[in-house]
């Protein structure tokens, strides 16, 4: 096997100075002082590169070592998950993201809390996904990406993760999602440029599709020839042969590896919570213009979902092809002898292929690609995790943080999700390689079914409430955590062993399961939900699809926020909107300026009266006449906090990092705009003038009948 010569190395450090350099060029022009800067880039993104980051956050490294890997064992099965993202991302854009927009959330625990109120549901919700985060994907992105610095480079295994990580971090906590989504477009072409010439390349050394047809079914590895080569005393062999139906995607109801009717019931609910709710990919379509580059993007991201079947799944068949003695193990100690994993050595089919047929400086531009899909993922996991713990968990515990504070502990967050991935290190390590990535893929469908379920409800029932979504919720998610513990209980053997779990445990597969959990919960929160109270006018109001439709209906705030705008809304007996926006615009913004005055006010007078706090007059709270406390009072009071904390001069330590981290001056005025901009232009975001809806919805069924025909060619 070749290794990485001066050429790929020049390549690989080009990539990063490139990547680098754009992505703190993006960083200064952006908009980072504010929390819609930072987390959604302002809503300023158009579809062509929310489409781009959609693809790049999906495709990590794990899809290049798992997808390519599974391909190498089971042949075109994999490429269903593909297949099947592509029409989920059109239900993201038709049906989700304009609920979503409408209800004006930022992210996905934030929706639960709007629909259902409470928090329960939120919470739960957002440690969910933290720990999906923190120990599945970021653990498969560091072992995959791990495994090919390994197999190109022989660099030590810790120094070259933990560079990885820190420059990744580095840029998420520095530029927000803007820097994250424009670095992603940039990597997406580098990553479709460079696995495309490794699939044409392979390719022709196999004689086209159709030779790879042939020789594929006829990879079977010389048992001889590596008992002789490499002395084995285990003359026992097991899954040399490829599967009868590994040129079909869709196979038999009890097949192995993808029963057909588990798939469409288990996998498509649980692809469903990744595509629609996981936090990563709709915060990228939050960032959108509005309604049109919003669907744009997940048609463009659609198209491109149609790739990995080509440039990952079949150049992993080719490796097999090409490698079948040392990626088809006979036995368990074959494994260890070829790849260190008594498991398999499948993983390790798409770096083989690379360090093998590739000319030198592609190898180097191959190296680059998979440095681009970890980082990529990487920086995507940081900024919606880092999204996730600020406003919905920070947030509740601490009500009245400014802006800035908010801005601080986000990035603060980042730099200790980093610090957990480099520590998780050693535990990746001691994985066996084989298991890791089939074990990803059983936590998320004994996990997130329920999850699925809830939101699906939620979007298109009007009737459901909380207590019916809490107690669905719950007994999924505790029938799911008792599937997963037995299944770590009970582990598969090694291959060359007879098979002594229970039959629940061998003989259903994991997608039927899923299937299970996601109907069990539904059935619940219908039963549980018709047997409680309705949930209120105002809960369903922008946060189902059929609210859309009621678009001019008056949005109700709550007292809060409906005094920081200080807009003239009314709401007459049918709750039509009679407020003109322009004028509500206008006065918001001269009642910024009166909380300003407020704010110097308040702080002359807390000058000459040191025992009165803040928030008081004369020891008593400022209140309204409905003996609520005055939330512009409290606005000013946060106004002094920051007028007297930015008071002095200010060092040029903090000066550099105040520029270093996107802070300018007023953040809390440019801040309370944005909130009056979500109120004042959401019937501007859900606006699509009729040219643009007629296009969408010719890509839209453009894409779908792609996806169908693919599915059905592959399955033949």
């Amino acid at each position: 096997m070749a290794v990485m010569e001066a050429a790929d190395i020049v390549v690989v450090a080009l990539y990063f100075v490139l990547v680098m350099g754009f992505g703190f060029y993006t960083m200064w022009r952006a908009n980072r002082s504010t929390v819609r800067g930072y987390f959604l880039a302002g809503r300023s993104m158009n579809w062509f590169v929310i489409g781009a980051s959609l693809f790049v956050s999906n495709i990590g490294s794990e899809h290049f070592i798992g997808l390519a890997g599974s391909g190498a064992t089971s042949g075109f099965a994999v490429g269903a998950w593909e297949f099947n993202a592509l029409l989920l991302l059109q239900l993201l854009g038709w049906v989700f993201i304009p609920v979503y927009i409408h209800s004006g959330v930022y992210t996905m625990p934030e929706y639960l809390s709007k629909r259902f109120g409470g928090k329960r549901l939120k919470v739960y919700f957002a440690a969910l996904s933290l720990v999906l985060y923190i120990f599945t994907k970021l653990s498969v992105d560091l072992y995959s990406g791990a495994l090919f610095i390994q197999e190109s480079l022989g660099w030590n295994l810790y120094l070259s993760i933990i560079l990885l990580i820190s420059m990744t971090a580095l840029l998420t906590i520095t530029g927000g999602l803007v820097a994250v989504i424009y670095t992603d477009t940039l990597q997406a072409f580098l990553m479709i440029a460079g696995a495309l010439c490794l699939s044409i390349i392979s390719l022709l050394k196999v004689g086209g599709l159709h030779g790879l047809r042939e020789k594929y079914m006829e990879a079977t590895p010389n048992v001889d020839a590596i008992m002789l080569k490499m002395n084995l005393t285990n003359n026992a062999t097991c899954h040399i042969h490829p599967k009868p139906h590994s040129l079909q995607i869709l196979r038999g109801p009890l097949d192995e590896d993808l029963p057909w009717p588990g798939f469409l019931l288990g996998q498509t609910p649980a692809s469903l919570w990744y595509w629609c709710t996981d936090q990563v990919i709709v915060q990228r379509v939050l960032a959108a213009k509005n309604i049109a580059h919003a669907k744009g993007s997940t048609l463009m991201a659609g198209f491109l979902k149609i790739l990995p079947m080509f440039i990952i799944v079949i150049p992993g068949m080719i490796s097999r092809v090409l490698f079948a003695d040392e990626l088809t193990c006979i036995n368990p100690e074959h494994c260890m002898k070829v790849c260190g994993s008594a498991a398999g050595c499948s993983n390790i089919a798409y770096p083989r292929l690379v360090m093998s047929i590739m000319p030198v400086g592609l190898r180097g531009l191959m190296m680059a690609v998979m440095i681009a899909a970890l980082m990529s993922d990487l920086d995507s996991i940081f900024n919606s995790a880092s999204t996730i713990f600020t406003l919905d968990i920070y947030k509740m515990i601490r009500h009245r943080a400014t802006s800035r504070e908010l801005m601080v502990v986000g990035r603060v967050f980042v730099a200790f999700m980093v610090i957990i991935s480099i520590a998780w290190v050693p535990v990746i390590i001691e994985m066996q390689g084989g298991q890791m990535f089939l074990y990803i893929q059983e936590v998320c469908d004994y996990l997130t079914p329920p999850v699925a379920a809830l939101f699906l409800l939620a979007v298109l029932w009007k009737r459901c409430n909380e207590t019916g979504a809490f107690w669905g919720g719950v007994v999924g998610f505790m029938l799911g955590l008792s599937r997963l513990i037995l299944a770590f209980v009970y582990r598969e053997g090694p291959c060359d062993e007879d098979d002594t779990r229970p039959a629940f445990i061998k003989d259903v597969h994991f997608m039927y399961v899923a299937a299970g959990l996601f109907w069990i919960s539904g059935l619940v929160t219908v039963v549980v939900s018709l047997c409680s109270p309705p949930p209120s006018e105002d809960q369903i109001r922008t946060t189902t699809f059929w609210g859309l439709y009621n678009k001019d209906e008056c949005p109700i705030m709550d007292p809060e926020e409906m005094l920081k705008m200080k807009a003239n809304v009314h709401c007459n007996d049918n709750s039509a909107l009679v407020k003109d926006l322009s004028v509500a615009t206008n006065e918001a913004k001269h009642n910024l300026s009166w909380v300003t005055g407020q704010a110097k006010t308040l702080a002359n007078f807390n000058e000459n009266d040191t025992t009165t706090s803040s928030t008081e007059v004369n020891g008593k709270p400022v209140t309204m006449g409905n003996g609520l406390q005055d939330p512009v009072a409290l606005s000013a009071t946060r106004s002094v906090e920051e007028i007297s904390c930015g008071g002095g001069e200010k060092s040029l330590c903090m000066t550099l990092l105040e520029g270093f981290c996107g802070f300018s001056g007023a953040p809390a005025k440019t801040e309370e705009g944005s909130l009056v901009d979500d109120k004042v232009n959401i019937e501007e975001m859900l606006h699509e003038s009729p040219k643009a809806k007629v296009l969408l919805n010719l890509g839209l069924v453009t894409v779908c009948a792609t996806g169908i025909f693919f599915f059905v060619y592959f399955s033949l």
